[in-house]
């Protein structure tokens, strides 16, 4: 391989770890779906995650990605369906304690508890499923991600890289997002750490909602 080659790839390989380790709405969207509804959701949802990232690949790998990174209003159209998608994903995670809190209906605590004891293997599978497709829209609407896949395709990548090659590129950056956010949500649910913050888990919860929330509407405020 020649050199200039082995520099792409390992720019591009430190490069996107680097991008997928570094917290965002997905850190924050893992860690939700791990706490709430275990181990088995939160692997689905990372691995809805990568498949998001796909979708960016895909249209980058066939020569839209610049056309759409240089139009104003496909970014404003992703920007405005992203900041939703996340205000709305944090404010259903901060939902029950509003509620309670205007009304006389069980507490938050309560109403988790309740829904847990009642779960059947049907309504897991909807969970599980539901978990995996909360992931893909989590990366299929965030501008941010469209904008790393077509920077680090159009900068980093050279025009000359076979188009063999840049599919392989695509399915790193994919499997880099499904394996580390499904070791996060490994992590999250070891009983070791479980136990640790079973009497904070409530907290957490309600944190991450918080953030989403926040970067929704740093997202929809953003003039970048």
């Amino acid at each position: 391989m020649p050199a200039i080659a082995q520099i792409e790839v390992i720019a591009v390989a430190i490069i996107t770890i680097l991008a997928v380790i570094s917290p965002g709405p997905d850190f924050a969207m893992v860690t939700r779906i791990a706490l709430t509804r275990g181990r088995r959701a939160g692997v689905l949802c990372a691995i809805g995650i990568g498949s998001g990232v796909s979708v960016h690949l895909a249209y980058t790998l066939i020569g839209l990605g610049v056309v759409f990174a240089s139009n104003v209003w496909v970014l404003t159209s992703l920007r405005y369906l992203g900041a939703a998608y996340l205000i709305s994903l944090g404010m259903s995670a901060l939902w029950p304690d509003i509620r309670a809190l205007f009304s006389k209906r069980p507490t938050a605590l309560q109403i988790r508890m309740t829904n847990k004891n009642t779960n059947t293997p049907e309504s897991d599978q909807k969970r599980n499923g539901s978990a995996f497709w909360i992931g893909f829209a989590c990366n299929a609407l965030n501008p941010k991600t469209m904008l790393f896949i077509v920077s680090l395709f159009s900068q980093v990548i050279s025009p000359n890289t076979p188009a063999l090659m840049e599919i392989g590129y695509g399915v790193y950056i994919a499997a880099c997002h499904m394996i580390w956010f499904a070791l996060v949500a490994v992590a999250l649910t070891l009983p070791a750490v479980q136990a640790q913050i079973a009497a904070i888990k409530i907290w957490i919860e309600r944190a991450v909602g918080l953030c989403l929330a926040g970067l929704g509407i740093k997202l929809l405020t953003s003039t970048s």
